[in-house]
């Protein structure tokens, strides 16, 4: 339980460079009082901006600050849960806002909003909405729970019956899921990109097995047909080398025969100068005798150049032949030449075939040996994926559990109907004839004696503030049962001021008397004067010179 003990503020709202400061345990019941204006309400602004860092009427946070001051902005509040003493310190130019836990400053390192939210739901263990539902039942700017979406509804209770946890559990548990999410998606990637290594390793290991049998034989085959072409070469090497050694002979031949055409040429053209001459002279033009027998000359002169010129053609025939045939054995020299690189290509290609055959095949083992590391990372992949998959499958059956229709929904339905007998017997105690029931998602029934159906909107305003004061203290009882929002203060804020008639004021004034001793009751009324010897103690709110001041009594 949380028992508030003290709070006071300053340059707040109408408030001074004075610190206001109220006693909460002093006494069982105030009674607070004021004209318009005045600061009565103050109090509930302070303590909700103390507590959540927002007032609880609709006040911007600037709007705060005393307008007259500008500056320093201070509200402090003191509370015990069980034997650990808190201190609240929350301001505005400058910002402020410490959690003192016995006398120990918290850590101030975390982000403001963290510390927010530390404050809520590890001390408090309340929001801003459930607080002002247990708390608090204003007029004005108050939304009593009758008024408030389904959602809002659903979280006030779950703050009240202390199974936020849930919620929070499955805002986590939703983070968790997006990551596992995340890793399933990874680790299926990983998966799919191990099989296909090994897929790729198991085939080349299959090709390389097929083709180191394959280009064996190949390889074989090759080296075959160089031997054979090897040994063709060198029978036509050999060939050729007998053929070329005639060469020398048919050369000095050739090499005659042509010394013969020369002097053969060589008669042929005397002949033919002696021709011509005995033709062309009748005397001897150097002694100048007669040529004696011409024609004898003549006709001797032409058997010279006919036997001359038969002899050149038998000659010049030869030297045809024999150029051939030197011609024909240079070729054979050109083949030999081209068969002895060729000999020697095939000899180093042959010697490479051999030295390929005889090496060592191809490194299949080592491929295997990383088969076997692929196989061993994939194997690896799948049980890391199995338990991803499983811890996901975890996480969604949990989040089954947390989501509203899961272990909140059945919490929620137990308490229903005590919630119910609960809130009907405060508006039995305030004199009121129709059954007020809530169902699981928090929507009202209410049915009059006659059994007929009414809305909340459809009653008047004092039917409608019967309701909300059952559902208010019905909220604290719950609150005492669960130990989870439980605490001392309560505050009504013009709810006698309102829509109760005498009778109705006469009832709550009982409720509120049979409240217990661990109640601290704050009544903010305009009719003072009507309730001044109700309540224990008045605390009484004036203003002078613009600035609110708290005079007790």
């Amino acid at each position: 339980m949380i028992v508030f003990e003290k709070i006071r503020w300053k340059n707040f709202l109408s408030t001074g460079n004075s610190f206001t400061e109220v006693n909460i345990t002093d006494a069982q019941s105030h009674l607070v009082v004021g004209a318009n204006g005045a600061g009565k309400s103050t109090m509930l602004d302070a303590l909700c901006f103390v507590l959540f860092n927002k007032p609880f009427r609709k006040i911007s946070k600037s709007q705060l600050v005393n307008s007259i001051n500008e500056r320093e902005t201070v509200v402090e509040i003191e509370f015990r849960i069980g034997g650990t003493n808190y201190h609240v310190i929350r301001g505005i130019k400058p910002n402020v806002f410490e959690i003192h836990r016995n006398g120990n400053l918290l850590d101030q390192e975390a982000a403001q909003k963290d510390t927010q939210k530390y404050l809520e739901q590890s001390i408090l263990k309340f929001n801003f909405k459930s607080f002002t539902q247990v708390v608090i039942l204003g007029s004005s700017t108050f939304v009593p729970f009758m008024q408030l979406n389904a959602p809002v509804r659903r979280e006030v209770i779950e703050d009240l019956l202390d199974i936020q946890v849930f919620s929070r559990m499955n805002n986590i548990l939703k983070d968790r899921m997006k990551d596992a999410r995340e890793t399933l998606k990874d680790c299926e990637h990983n998966l799919a990109m191990s099989e296909r290594s090994l897929t790729l390793q198991q085939k080349t290991i299959t090709n390389m097995e097929k083709m180191s049998t394959s280009h064996k034989d190949k390889m074989q085959k090759r080296i075959g047909e160089i031997d054979a072409r090897m040994e063709e070469n060198h029978d036509e090497i050999d060939e050729f080398t007998v053929k070329i050694s005639r060469m020398q002979d048919i050369q000095t031949e050739y090499d005659e025969m042509r010394d013969m055409r020369v002097k053969i040429q060589s008669n042929l053209d005397k002949a033919e100068r002696d021709l011509k001459f005995y033709w062309e002279n009748d005397e001897c033009p150097t002694c100048n005798q007669v040529v004696a027998d011409k024609t004898a000359m003549i006709e001797g002169a032409q058997g010279r150049q006919k036997r001359f010129i038969e002899g050149l053609n038998i000659i010049t025939d030869s030297l045809n032949r024999g150029n051939k045939q030197i011609k024909e054995l240079k070729g054979y020299a050109d083949k030999i030449n081209a068969n002895n690189h060729e000999y020697k290509a095939l000899q180093k290609e042959m010697n490479q075939l051999l030295s390929d055959v005889n090496a060592e095949t191809p490194n299949i083992d080592a491929e295997k040996e990383l088969l076997k590391q692929y196989e061993d990372k994939h194997s690896a992949i799948s049980h890391e994926c199995a338990e991803v998959n499983k811890d996901h499958d975890n996480l969604k059956v949990v989040g089954t559990l947390l989501r509203d229709s899961g272990i909140k929904s059945k919490i929620i339905g137990k308490f229903v109907p005590i919630i119910n007998k609960s809130i009907n017997k405060y508006l039995q105690k305030m004199d009121t004839f129709f059954n007020f029931t809530l169902d699981d998602e928090f929507n009202e029934v209410i049915k009059s004696r006659y059994r007929d159906d009414f809305s909340y909107a459809s009653f008047s305003e004092g039917e409608k503030q019967k309701i909300d004061l059952s559902l208010l203290f019905t909220w604290r009882d719950i609150a005492k049962l669960k130990n989870s929002a439980a605490t001392n203060l309560l505050i009504l804020d013009e709810v006698f001021d309102s829509s109760l008639d005498d009778q109705a004021t006469d009832e709550l004034l009982k409720i509120l008397r049979g409240l217990g001793d661990n109640v601290n009751l704050f009544v903010i009324s305009h009719k003072g004067e009507l309730l001044l010897d109700k309540f224990e103690k008045t605390l009484r709110f004036t203003k002078a010179n613009d600035f609110s001041k708290l005079a007790a009594s």
